[in-house]
């Protein structure tokens, strides 16, 4: 790409985009099919394809979309804490899909699976291969058998020669797979990956269902950039004090050399939902809250923001990457830390530009609670997409339809176009 092209790039992402004008396709759903209905009427829907969007990376218009582990809710059951898993057998995967004439359609769907080619299920990992402390409930109750390559998949990159790259919240894992989704090599920060190379062991510590959430890669393809949602309970839950600091790791892809850099949210508990790479240092980051336009009290919307984010003046705070807690101060964790105290360390977080705010720049605020998916397309163009949870919500030990407030209808997987002005 020549440099006449890099700096309008650049100029429109520090712009405010907007919807596209009255007589352009603002908004298109994906197309979906019903997995199963249950006995209060719930349909289970496959949906599912928003916790991440990718470009397809030779077909213009097309994007790939992925989905997480599948529906659940939570469950105290009699061998624990966990989750109640109502389509157990259910595939992660990867969609591939075409944007024409206002509409989306699927083109292909890719189901995940392990080295040998057997498809991988949602469901948790053993102890020490990325497990959460969730136990996996069936419907009747009985305890589900916990598989080694499970994914709650989140991140997504599409590399040139058509494999893929998946990151999670599980272990996490960064895994790699084939263009007909077999894993190649999976990492993680207990080195128990099918390639034996490691993650930074203090991302063990992140905190259940809020782990790897976005995955970029640099543009040649050589740096692979995992976000993680939220802040890591780092050594625990009860000992962390800073609750907006959360941790960017970049993975060198031939070396395997890791950097961390510090990404500070604009209030505690949020969460960092994608990640894509505008070039080497730059990048765009959904920032987000779990609240729904239309509703009230705790449930309301406030954040649902695209940033601009920029490393090159950032610190590397990685320290050992085997040491479990990471780099330490007189025995403090970075999460132990105030930004002040973090500052006085000489430390510097990435920068960041706000470019968008969904609550505000579309014509009805952004109405879905997880907006996850977000797609640069060659025109420089944004697209935003949602985490539909396959259509339901968990409402105690079952799983209901999920209905967004703001318009009383079935959440879908809805994609967003914006513009620069």
């Amino acid at each position: 790409m020549s440099p006449r092209l890099i700096l309008p790039l650049s100029l429109l992402l520090l712009t405010s985009p907007q919807i596209l004008a009255k007589d352009e396709a603002s908004s298109a759903a994906l197309p979906y099919q019903v997995l199963t209905s249950m006995e209060n009427g719930t349909e289970i829907r496959n949906g599912g394809y928003g916790s991440a969007m990718t470009a397809h990376p030779h077909l213009a218009d097309h994007f790939y979309a992925l989905t997480d582990r599948g529906p659940n809710a939570k469950y105290q059951g009699p061998e624990g804490k966990g989750k109640i898993f109502p389509t157990p057998e259910y595939t992660p995967r990867i969609g591939l899909f075409s944007f024409t004439n206002g509409e989306v359609n699927q083109v292909k769907e890719i189901l995940l699976k392990d080295p040998n080619g057997k498809l991988i299920s949602g469901l948790p990992n053993p102890k020490g291969m990325g497990d959460t402390g969730e136990v996996a409930y069936a419907n009747d109750k009985s305890v589900l058998k916990a598989d080694p390559f499970g994914l709650d998949s989140e991140g997504l990159v599409a590399l040139k020669d058509g494999s893929f790259w998946v990151s999670d919240e599980y272990g996490p894992h960064i895994v790699h797979y084939s263009a007909t989704g077999v894993e190649l090599e999976r990492i993680n920060p207990f080195g128990t990956g099918t390639g034996g190379r490691k993650l930074p062991a203090v991302l063990a510590n992140r905190r259940a269902n809020r782990g790897m959430e976005g995955l970029a890669i640099s543009p040649d393809e050589k740096v692979l950039f995992g976000i993680m949602q939220s802040t890591l309970y780092n050594p625990s839950k009860k000992a962390i004090s800073n609750k907006n600091l959360t941790r960017i790791v970049s993975f060198d892809i031939a070396s395997g050399k890791t950097k961390q850099y510090l990404y500070q949210q604009e209030a505690n508990n949020l969460s960092n939902s994608e990640i894509v790479a505008l070039n080497q240092q730059q990048f765009l980051v959904i920032e987000r809250d779990g609240g729904f336009a239309g509703a009230s009290g705790k449930k309301q919307a406030k954040y649902k923001r695209i940033y601009q984010i920029d490393l090159s003046q950032a610190t590397d705070v990685s320290g050992d990457v085997d040491a479990e807690l990471g780099l330490t101060f007189a025995g403090k964790t970075l999460e132990q830390m105030s930004w002040q105290e973090v500052a006085q360390q000489g430390i510097k977080p990435v920068t960041k530009t706000l470019v968008n705010d969904l609550l505000v720049d579309l014509p009805s605020p952004y109405p879905h609670d997880k907006l996850e998916g977000l797609w640069l397309r060659a025109n420089n163009q944004l697209a935003v997409l949602n985490d539909d949870d396959f259509a339901v919500a968990a409402k105690g030990e079952h799983v209901i339809q999920k209905i967004l407030p703001a318009n009383q209808t079935i959440d879908r997987n809805t994609l967003y176009l914006l513009k620069g002005r």
